[in-house]
């Protein structure tokens, strides 16, 4: 694309992507600060699907990717995928610009380690810096504009799941 050029959204697929509510034993979720945000933008962790990849497959490999996180177990799926567009000044811009934002299937999971196990250096290319657990529905308010709907949209999906602590094993 030339340097400056328009981009039409509508031109542009939506990339397949993941997004993962990992609930720990208080039934609260797991949020990171980017790196790369000016401000400190925070969010759960997501990530585009290689090819071939599924979904679920997929939601695990980014975890253990972002996080260092392994010990999880599944709990729920999001019922659809969730989308978002990207905002004008990142059109053309993000992802080399092949995108017009991201479709998700979203996970939530039951974190069954401790927060010992959890790494952000667990990658050659950290892209959090600092984590927290917090109650689901403040994510929508820690989440960068342009995906806020997004979230508010997993929250109210996943919100049960928020309301009971669970136990050591209990995958529910």
């Amino acid at each position: 694309m030339a340097r400056g050029a328009r981009v039409d959204p509508a031109t542009l697929p939506y990339r397949r992507g993941v997004g993962i509510a990992l609930f720990n034993r208080e039934g609260l979720v797991f949020v990171a600060k980017r790196i790369d945000a000016p401000g400190g933008a925070w969010q759960m962790p997501q990530g585009g699907i290689d090819r071939g990849e599924k979904p679920r497959a997929a939601a695990l490999r980014e975890l253990a990717e972002e996080t260092g996180i392994g010990a999880v177990e599944f709990l729920a799926e999001s019922a659809g995928w969730l989308s978002y567009d990207l905002p004008p000044n990142l059109l053309g811009k993000a992802w080399r610009g092949r995108y017009r934002g991201q479709s998700q299937k979203w996970f939530a999971l039951s974190f069954t380690g401790s927060d010992r196990d959890i790494d952000l250096r667990a990658t050659a290319h950290p892209e959090f810096d600092d984590w927290r657990w917090v109650e689901l529905a403040r994510t929508p308010s820690m989440i960068v504009p342009f995906k806020r709907d997004l979230y508010e949209r997993v929250a109210a999906e996943f919100a049960a799941l928020a309301t009971a602590p669970r136990k050591e094993g209990d995958g529910r």
